[in-house]
């Protein structure tokens, strides 16, 4: 049976859809570690020059003088049902393709996707990030280039609209070859839906239409989220479709994704896809 590109990406993407609505508690999740060195996950229930009052994720509440606490520090994520979900430290991007997520002040990150493509990326201003690299093709002297700047249109609780460039320099080919792009992402840190539309070019001349890329992401636990990053390349009859998981702890995070089109031929219809981020 056969789907058109269209319906192939609703479909792969209608499973993202559903907790989009859904709301993490308000309460902040911190780490107490104590004096000697043991750790602890909860909510700061009350605390004052001497006394803080401690609720454990596991709902055991503790009365800790400040003397015996070696620091308290505030966790990246939340608290949803009983339960801590951290924050995802990629979540600019799906597999590859830009969400309209931005990049704060300060922050940035180095990746590597298929082995052979590293980037770095640096958040300017907190609507403002840069982000380029060199391919490191073993055997040659001919790299390429890509640069990628992003500008945050649009910033609210549950929707952010961006604008960007990925802009490429091919050896042996006088012009810059590359997309330019809109991406706007719907949803919260734990499950959205990502739409953009991009427009390629070589030198001055643009694509007549735009190429569409549909994306959702997940989370499924502490810190493991489902993906799928889809394209319908202008003028084409046929969509890219990938589906896969990302692994995160505070810092990394570790994607591996399939993909496959929707007219594969015979044999093994997919072409595995893995990124590694480190983000600082």
């Amino acid at each position: 049976m056969r789907f058109t590109p269209v319906v192939s990406l609703l479909i792969l993407c209608s499973g993202f859809l559903a907790p989009l609505s859904a709301q993490s508690d308000s309460s902040s999740v911190y780490r107490l570690t104590l004096s000697d060195g043991s750790e602890f996950r909860g909510v700061v229930l009350s605390r004052d020059s001497s006394l803080v009052r401690f609720r454990s994720l596991g709902g055991v509440e503790l009365e800790i003088p400040q003397s015996s606490i070696a620091s308290l520090e505030e966790e990246r994520g939340s608290w949803r049902e009983g339960r801590f979900l951290r924050h995802d430290p990629n979540q600019t991007r799906l597999f590859f393709a830009p969400t309209a997520r931005s990049l704060q002040t300060g922050d940035g990150y180095f990746s590597v996707y298929q082995i052979f493509f590293p980037m770095v990326a640096v958040g300017i201003s907190d609507w403002l990030s840069i982000a380029g690299g060199l391919s490191l093709f073993p055997g040659t002297n001919s790299q390429l280039l890509y640069f990628a700047p992003k500008v945050q249109a649009v910033h609210t609780e549950h929707l952010d609209v961006s604008f960007g460039v990925l802009y490429l320099k091919i050896p042996e080919v006088d012009r810059g070859v590359g997309i330019s792009y809109g991406v706007l992402t719907a949803g919260n840190p734990r499950a959205a839906v990502t739409f953009g539309l991009g427009w390629g070019f070589i030198g001055e001349d643009f694509s007549d239409g735009p190429s569409i890329v549909i994306g959702g992401e997940t989370q499924v636990s502490e810190s493991v989220k489902l993906l799928s990053e889809n394209w319908i390349p202008a003028g084409s009859d046929l969509a890219i479709l990938s589906f896969g998981v990302r692994f995160f702890g505070e810092h990394l995070a570790g994607d591996f994704g399939l993909m496959t089109t929707t007219e594969s031929g015979d044999g093994f219809p997919f072409i595995p896809w893995v990124g590694f981020v480190y983000n600082f």
